[in-house]
C-alpha cells in the first residue's frame, strides 16, 4: 500500500545519505525502521536467530553471495 510522507529538507538529506550508504532504496530504509520500531522486527531476536544458527529468510537468494559480494565490490572499483 503506498504511503506519502513530507520530510524537511534536512531529514531528507539525511535519508538520501543513508540509503546510498547502505545500499538499499529508500521504501526499504523506511519499511526496516517502521518494523523495528513497531516491535515487528527485533535485532536482539534475529542476533539469537543467528548464534542458534536457525535457517534465516530464503536460502535461494543467500546462494553465491562471495560472487556477489566480489562482483560489487569490482564494479565499484572500476567507477
Amino acid at each position: 500500500m503506498p504511503i506519502s510522507v513530507r520530510l524537511d529538507p534536512a531529514l531528507e538529506a539525511r535519508l538520501d545519505q543513508e540509503v546510498r550508504r547502505l545500499g538499499v532504496t529508500k521504501s526499504e530504509f523506511v519499511k526496516d525502521a517502521l518494523e523495528r520500531v513497531l516491535g515487528l522486527k527485533s535485532p536482539a531476536s534475529l542476533l539469537q536467530q543467528v548464534r542458534r544458527g536457525a535457517p534465516m529468510g530464503d536460502s535461494d537468494v543467500l546462494e553465491n553471495v562471495s560472487a556477489k559480494v566480489t562482483a560489487k565490490l569490482r564494479a565499484r572499483r572500476s567507477d
